[in-house]
């Protein structure tokens, strides 16, 4: 038999989920006898039973949030966790930390526990690409924000940077200073690359067609860390040579920095490097780095913004998804081509 849902006691009901979820958690504020009647009715003549989410949902605030990031060691992270937590403590909330490590069936185990422990919502950063693994949330109205990342047939209250618009930045930037032989380096896309690997990519094909300029398969790496440096072998030592590079995010700037030192890449000389996310490192290197930054800090604070109201205001929210626009941070790594 096919397993009851909510869905189905809202609608033998004639109400909607939502009404249903603020009264299996109690909240009679706004609701008639007749429609409280109603429902008690339904779930007893269908003997409907919630699910475990649902029976975990509390009646109490313990005023703690969990944050669950898919990978500690991003600067966006790091920023983002530290904007989110003083401005949740200033609300008198502490924060749970979670790093799942880019392991779905670890951010799945966090999820389970720190809706045990009976948080009062999630801030993920998923790693997963299950939707099913969110949408119990979802249907429980679980307070739930979305950082960076985006999950196919998942519809909640998502922050991330205008992914492709900071590729076109970068490629403008080039562009303006006479490059025509343009490379992407980026972490595996593959069949589940997370958003923003997806949306630079994207970003980057169609910055290189507004400017008129031929796609080069070569030109459009994706490795995994480990193989950065082969790959820049491959790309600096092959077939016309880039002259610029855009590293799609700051683990991939930090291998390219790494490679040049090694191999006395000449930068900007050789080859003009621009870094997409705003790491530190980029400042203190020399030359500086040009990067173009996503308000990370700005964004941690929005996402603790949203978390509050969706904790006090008990009602559902129309799920929004919020793009932040990018910002070229000037270097001294970008030079017209020899």
């Amino acid at each position: 038999m096919k397993k009851l849902t909510i869905e189905d006691v809202a609608r033998k009901a004639g109400v909607s989920k939502s009404t249903v979820s603020q009264f299996l958690n109690k909240r009679f504020k706004y609701m008639s006898e007749a429609t409280k009647n109603r429902i008690a009715d339904v779930i007893e003549e269908l003997n409907y039973q919630p699910n475990g989410l649902a029976r975990s949902l509390k009646q109490n605030r313990t005023h703690m949030v969990g944050i669950i990031v898919a990978n500690i060691d991003y600067s966006l992270s790091i920023q983002c966790i530290r904007a989110i937590e003083n401005e949740l403590q200033r609300r008198g909330i502490q924060v749970i930390i979670c790093n799942a490590d880019e392991n779905a069936d670890k951010e799945n185990t966090y999820v389970e526990t720190l809706v045990a422990r009976q948080v009062d919502g999630l801030i993920i950063f998923p790693t997963g690409h299950q939707s099913s693994a969110y949408t119990r949330l979802i249907e429980a109205e679980y307070p739930l924000v979305f950082m960076d990342r985006l999950v196919e047939g998942v519809t909640t209250q998502s922050l991330l940077l205008d992914n492709e618009m900071a590729v076109k930045t970068a490629v403008k930037e080039l562009t303006r200073n006479g490059h025509e032989a343009i490379a992407i380096l980026s972490l595996p896309l593959g069949e589940n690359a997370i958003t923003p690997r997806k949306e630079r990519m994207s970003g980057y094909k169609k910055a290189m067609e507004e400017a008129g300029l031929p796609l080069n398969e070569r030109y459009m790496c994706s490795v995994p860390r480990e193989r950065i440096s082969a790959a820049l072998d491959e790309l600096l030592n092959g077939p016309q040579p880039p002259t610029a590079l855009v590293a799609a995010n700051d683990l991939v700037l930090g291998e390219i920095l790494k490679y040049a030192n090694r191999h006395s890449v000449d930068i900007p000389g050789r080859l003009s490097v621009i870094g997409i996310d705003d790491a530190e490192f980029a400042l203190i290197y020399n030359p500086a780095i040009t990067t173009i930054r996503q308000p990370a800090y700005e964004m941690g604070m929005q996402a603790a913004k949203i978390m509050l109201s969706l904790i006090e205001d008990q009602d559902a929210a129309v799920p929004i998804t919020y793009r932040f626009p990018p910002a070229l941070q000037q270097g001294q790594s970008v030079r017209p081509p020899v």
